[in-house]
């Protein structure tokens, strides 16, 4: 059987030449404004030079993805408490315009990451950057690159993790009310996803929730009963399936 013979080094068949970046999607909930914010920065250099766009960065030499992903973070944002995972990959020929689409040149790979920060801890870092931001998902523009779709499939990625994860409680404080709690959700997956009864019964009967026995004034209503995350009593459940709204 004859094997093809590569012209110049190159054929059809050559592997492709990657460069690995990292893209975060950063979210946080305001909650005295009821909104769900996601965090972007203005691109200082080309391709899409002073247009919006998710944090990221390259890979450097010696460094793991995960490394990048909270480089980036720290050169953006000042946060102590923050929930981060893994993504998604982003590979698909010419999702990036420095890409040559009729050569066998360096190909852009994102590999993007998931994080949700408590907005009231968290500082914004400027140094030099023209724009970085806070911004409401449903004001988002036009972003860079592929960064809408990236972007969407973050978000999905969020309402999923809420149904059947304590990832909340990565973000609200320490101690909180069950309508803390409640507020949070319907900021992220709108009004109609539960009534407040349901909710409260369902998250009361999973049996993760301390009550502290201390009770809040707020406004004119009872006072509230403040909560707290058990972590012990969640890890018996955990391999479990669960659901949480």
């Amino acid at each position: 059987m004859a094997v093809p013979v590569e012209k110049q080094g190159r054929t059809q068949s050559s592997l492709a030449d990657f460069k690995v970046g990292v893209d975060n999607v950063i979210f946080s909930v305001d909650t005295a404004q009821n909104r769900l914010l996601v965090l972007l920065v203005m691109r200082q250099d080309e391709p899409f030079f002073g247009q919006w766009s998710l944090p990221g960065t390259l890979v450097r030499q010696g460094e793991s993805l995960e490394d990048a992903a909270y480089r980036i973070l720290a050169e953006k944002i000042r946060v102590q408490n923050l929930y981060l995972e893994q993504l998604y990959t982003f590979g698909g020929p010419g999702r990036d315009p420095r890409e040559s689409p009729n050569s066998f040149g360096v190909r852009y790979l994102a590999v993007s990451y998931f994080a949700l920060v408590r907005f009231e801890e968290a500082e914004l870092i400027a140094n030099g950057v023209a724009g970085i931001a806070w911004y409401p998902l449903d004001r988002v523009p036009q972003l860079a690159f592929d960064h809408n779709q990236i972007l969407q499939y973050g978000y999905r990625r969020l309402r999923n993790k809420l149904e059947y994860s304590p990832v909340a409680f990565e973000v609200l404080p320490e101690v909180f009310t069950l309508s803390d709690l409640y507020q949070l959700y319907t900021t992220v997956l709108g009004e109609n996803f539960s009534d407040y009864s349901n909710f409260r019964t369902r998250l009361l009967k999973l049996g993760f929730l301390y009550d502290t026995k201390v009770k809040v004034s707020r406004g004119a209503g009872r006072p509230a009963t403040l909560y707290r995350f058990d972590a012990e009593a969640f890890a018996r459940l955990k391999d479990k399936p669960l659901v949480f709204i």
